[in-house]
Parts: structure tokens; C-alpha cells; sequence
């Protein structure tokens, strides 16, 4: 039963990394690609629309998954020392909050600042305070999956180690 919920650990996380690298070195950079080569009028709302969509799964996702890591860790992982142990809650605890506040603060506030607009996205001049802030959360929202990444990644290496040593 160990073994089995180790492999499903992994392959979680697996899974999820994979899902995030994906969209943000292709999925998102492509669809904004296609709709502005398109010349539509509103292309940049459109794109977004369909980008904070896919977003909210990722994110959702990574919260959900580093927070059944983090409860599986801790009755899997008592064999191991207590720095690697540290380190693997660390970096899951770390993955979880950059997708939570990504999820249920950066992009709640972006949503929010999209949704009082009365015009569509791309009518919106740079220096107007709602498209400073709205980029300025985007900003966030690039670091926190950046970090999320990074964390899930420390904590793929580490549960694979364990994995290997306990097989």
C-alpha cells in the first residue's frame, strides 16, 4: 500500500508539473499568438478570457494536489531524515500557498478589474491606473507559478528519492 501511494504521489505531481510547464511555455503564449495574428479588435480580452480559464484549473489543481502531498507526506515520509522530510513539507508547503494566493487572490483581483471595465480590454490605455494594476498583478501571477514550479520541482526530486530508496 506504501509503494502504491508513493507512485500516485509522483505521478500527481508529475502530472501537475507537467500540466503547468506546458501551459506556460506554450498554451498561453500560442492562443495570445493566433487570436492577436487573427487582428481582432479584442483579441487581448479574448485570449485572456480563455487563459484565465485553463489558469484557474492549473492553479486549483496545484493547490489541491500539494495540499494531498503534504497529508500523505507526512504519514509516508517517517523513515526518512528529518531534513529530507523538511525539506520535501517545505517545498510542497511553498507550492500550495504560491497556487492558492495565485488562484483565490491574484487572479480573483484580476478577474475583478476585468469585470468593471465597461469597455473590452484592449481599449484600455497603458497608463490607466486599472491596466498599471491589472499588469502589475499579472506580474505576480507569473512569479507565483514560477515559484510554485520550482517548489514542486524540489519536491518531485525528493519524493522520487524516497520512492527509490523505500522500492
Amino acid at each position: 500500500m506504501r509503494t502504491i501511494v508513493g507512485y500516485l504521489r509522483l505521478l500527481l505531481l508529475g502530472l501537475w508539473l507537467g500540466a503547468a510547464i506546458f501551459f506556460g511555455a506554450s498554451v498561453a503564449p500560442t492562443v495570445f499568438g493566433v487570436l492577436r495574428g487573427a487582428q481582432l479588435a479584442n483579441a487581448n480580452e479574448l485570449a485572456g478570457m480563455m487563459v484565465t480559464r485553463l489558469l484557474a484549473t492549473i492553479n486549483r489543481g496545484g493547490f489541491e494536489i500539494g495540499l494531498f502531498l503534504l497529508v500523505t507526506g507526512y504519514f509516508m515520509s517517517k523513515r526518512e531524515s528529518r531534513l529530507v522530510r523538511f525539506a520535501e513539507m517545505i517545498s510542497l508547503s511553498i507550492m500550495a500557498i504560491m497556487t492558492g494566493v495565485s488562484h483565490f487572490i491574484i487572479s480573483a483581483r484580476m478577474l475583478a478589474i476585468r469585470g468593471a471595465l465597461q469597455v473590452p480590454f484592449d481599449q484600455i490605455a497603458r497608463d490607466d491606473p486599472r491596466r498599471m494594476t491589472f499588469d502589475a498583478l499579472h506580474e505576480y501571477s507569473v512569479a507565483a507559478m514560477a515559484i510554485a514550479v520550482i517548489a514542486g520541482l524540489i519536491a518531485f526530486f525528493l519524493i522520487s528519492i524516497q520512492s527509490r530508496r523505500s522500492s
